[in-house]
């Protein structure tokens, strides 16, 4: 919009130069014509006056005057001889300006172009049996032609720039209300709820911002309230739902019939899936709502903590869990308090859930930059691109889990935890089969700042 803005004012400005400039060098132009052919003209008729007298004297003083003019001016002087007179001074050529001025006896002028002038401006004036002509070299005349239109040009040049940066000056101030909106909305899309617009600019902009704060403010309420619900009915159900997971086994061991140790055997592995879904409801609400601000923590320290935890896990399938080679534990991330650990469990959750017996999963973690990028690869099954796609959609659970006991909610944790704190999470196919999970942080600034 502001180059719009600025190509609009420079336009504008551009016409009302052509309007203003054009017209005054066109009229400074025939005005110098018209000058010029004046000063020839009244030169010719002086000299043909005297050509006209038909004396010694008169003769001598056209022969100096025509002399001088040819020194003094870019003209050159021709006469045809009369009785009485035939000065020193070359004869005209005979053309039909000639005859039309000897025979009509009215004076006669030639530019030699149709466009402006040519090289010469010949004027021939009639005198008593004879005529005098004055051949004007124009090249002084298109010297000060092109002072004329280059002050102009160079003129306009200076003023379009200086339209440019008045333009550019004020399409900023009046786009900045506009910029401003945008910044909110583009924190909007990020997911930032608490985002405003000052109230600025123009009325119809003030208006405008007033709208929008007022809808994201109901928006923030509303989703506010959203989040609060669900994190106590996440809270509220973790009770009756241990209670009912306790019965069950009571009633398990009390129990020899073998069909309905089975039924309750399968209703306790429901239980607990449902469980595992109301404690990812709980921690992804948590999550949303974060209000903890990301610190400077030691990546190593929290791998190596979390791999310590999960290892006992993966021994049971035989599943290898090790980082690729040491990580450095100088690896500071920006973090807030707990996030990053819950994010690895939950990625090693997964990991172990599509791991074959006896497969490998590898931790890597290396600095780029401003960022420090933690992978996590598994040999499981990987995904599909539209597999992908989806993976981080809340509820949505992948093919080849070895035990379906997924809430679908692991992924969707992981991605709210991290973009909280800056960072991005991207799936990608593992080096021979399965799945890399790329987990982006920010790298904390030098000193611990």
């Amino acid at each position: 919009m502001n180059r719009q803005l600025i190509r609009s004012y420079i336009l504008l400005v551009a016409v009302a130069i052509f309007l203003f400039t054009v017209p005054v060098a066109f009229t400074l132009t025939n005005q110098l014509r018209g000058d010029t052919l004046q000063s020839v003209q009244r030169e010719a008729k002086t000299m043909a006056l005297l050509l006209g007298n038909g004396d010694r004297t008169s003769c001598d003083a056209l022969e100096r005057m025509a002399k001088a003019y040819d020194e003094e001016t870019p003209g050159k002087v021709e006469v045809t001889p009369v009785e009485g007179c035939a000065p020193d001074l070359p004869a005209p050529a005979r053309d039909a300006d000639l005859a039309r001025t000897t025979k009509e006896e009215k004076p006669t002028h030639d530019w030699g172009s149709d466009f402006i002038w040519g090289k010469h401006l010949v004027v021939t004036v009639p005198a008593d049996k004879g005529a005098v002509r004055i051949v004007y070299a124009t090249s002084d005349m298109t010297a000060r032609l092109w002072q004329i239109w280059g002050f102009r040009a160079g003129l306009a040049v200076l003023v379009l720039g200086a339209a440019a940066g008045i333009g550019a000056f004020a399409a900023r101030r009046i786009t900045a209300p506009l910029r401003e909106l945008n910044d909110m909305a583009s924190k909007f899309s990020d997911g930032d709820l608490t985002a405003r617009s000052p109230v600025t600019g123009p009325p119809e902009t003030q208006t405008l911002a007033r709208t929008l704060n007022q809808g994201a403010e109901r928006l923030d309420t509303l989703v506010a309230s959203q989040r609060i619900f669900v994190a106590d009915a996440s809270h509220q159900l973790r009770t009756p739902l241990t209670a009912l997971r306790l019965s069950l086994d009571n009633i398990a061991d009390g129990v020899d019939d073998e069909f309905v140790r089975e039924d309750v055997e399968q209703a306790t592995a429901e239980v607990v899936r449902m469980s595992r879904l109301v404690n990812g409801l709980l921690v992804l609400a948590r999550a949303e709502a974060k209000v903890t601000a990301p610190e400077p923590l030691s990546l190593g320290d929290i791998v190596d903590e979390r791999l310590a935890v999960w290892r006992p896990a993966a021994d049971e399938r035989g599943v290898t869990v090790a980082p690729m080679g040491s990580i450095d534990g100088r690896l500071l991330v920006m973090s807030s308090p707990g996030a990053l650990d819950q994010v690895l469990d939950n990625v090693l959750s997964n990991a172990l859930e599509v791991s074959p017996d006896g497969g490998t999963i590898t931790v890597r973690a290396q600095g780029r930059g401003d960022e420090v990028v933690l992978s996590v690869l598994d040999e499981g099954p990987g995904m599909s691109d539209a597999e992908k796609s989806r993976a981080f959609d809340r509820f949505w659970r992948g093919q080849g889990l070895t035990g379906r006991a997924g809430s679908g909610l692991g992924l969707a944790v992981v991605k709210q935890l991290v973009t909280d704190d800056g960072g991005a999470v991207t799936l990608r196919d593992a080096p021979g089969g399965g799945l890399c999970v790329e987990i982006r942080l920010r790298a904390a600034p030098r000193g611990g700042g």
